[in-house]
């Protein structure tokens, strides 16, 4: 049985999940309109994402008994100075993830729940690498300056990005 605690910390993480998927579905809208076309696709692949965790955990409770709650997702920021502010936000936010889903960790051990520990550890390590690729990112950008031709490289690297579903192969694909 997982503890009312526990059902708690989770949903407001699949809240967050959804938040940060609208976040970077805001911020895709930004870079497309400013025609950058790959980093929206990079960021829309990064919505898409959040949107598989959110509803990984929503099965993670369902599967254990229990009724996860659902709350309003606020509306991110709608606009942003320059693609390098985005990636900056997109750090901080990642950063910010990384200690809710440490926190979840925390109490899963210390409410001896040790299926919930398992399967936070999932997102413990996906931020390890959330947080890296979002540094070399704006490292790349810092990097970058304001050299435009060099911006419009990076672009069209990020436009190769695809969505997989971290979760197709265990059998809870969404």
């Amino acid at each position: 049985m997982i503890k009312d605690s526990l059902i708690k910390a989770l949903s407001d993480q699949i809240n967050a999940e959804y938040y940060s998927a609208y976040l970077y579905l805001t911020m895709s809208a930004c870079a497309d309109r400013a025609g950058y076309r790959g980093i929206a696709n990079w960021l829309f692949v990064q919505a898409k994402e959040e949107m598989a965790h959110g509803v990984h955990i929503c099965q993670h409770l369902l599967e254990r008994g229990a009724a996860p709650s659902f709350s309003e997702v606020k509306a991110p920021p709608a606009s942003y100075k320059s693609i390098k502010e985005i990636f900056e936000k997109v750090l901080a936010h990642e950063q910010y993830v990384s200690e809710k889903i440490n926190k979840i960790a925390s109490l899963a051990m210390r409410e001896d729940d040790h299926a919930t520990y398992n399967f936070i550890m999932w997102y413990v390590n996906e931020q390890v690498e959330e947080e890296s690729n979002a540094d070399d990112l704006v490292a790349k950008l810092t990097n970058i300056g304001d050299n435009s031709g060099l911006l419009y490289n990076l672009d069209a690297q990020l436009a190769a990005r695809q969505f997989i579903d971290p979760f197709a192969a265990a059998g809870t694909a969404n």
